[in-house]
């Protein structure tokens, strides 16, 4: 995953677009990946857009986040807004 990323990054792109970058990674790596996407956005202004099925992972680290229901849009606000709310921890988060 992380040489998909570096790869990406080669051109110098405005927008980076990541599908499950953590699918199939032991839980410390997802963490790592996480941590270098959050440190691309910070360090070099990459708008960078994920998606991905790991609820948690993706809201601690997104500045804005939307729930996509079978291509409907029926959640949106930043990350931390939909860690808060209660249908999302019940239905995405399992608490």
């Amino acid at each position: 995953q992380m040489l998909a990323i570096g790869k990406g990054l080669m051109g110098n792109p405005k927008l980076l677009m990541l599908d499950e970058p953590s699918l199939g990674l032991a839980p410390m790596l997802v963490d790592k990946i996480f941590e270098t996407i959050v440190q691309i956005n910070k360090e070099k202004g990459t708008t960078i857009l994920v998606a991905e099925q790991n609820a948690y992972m993706a809201l601690t680290s997104a500045h804005r986040a939307y729930v996509i229901e079978n291509g409907v849009t029926v959640m949106e606000g930043t990350g931390e807004e939909l860690l808060g709310n209660e249908h999302v921890k019940k239905a995405y988060l399992g608490i």
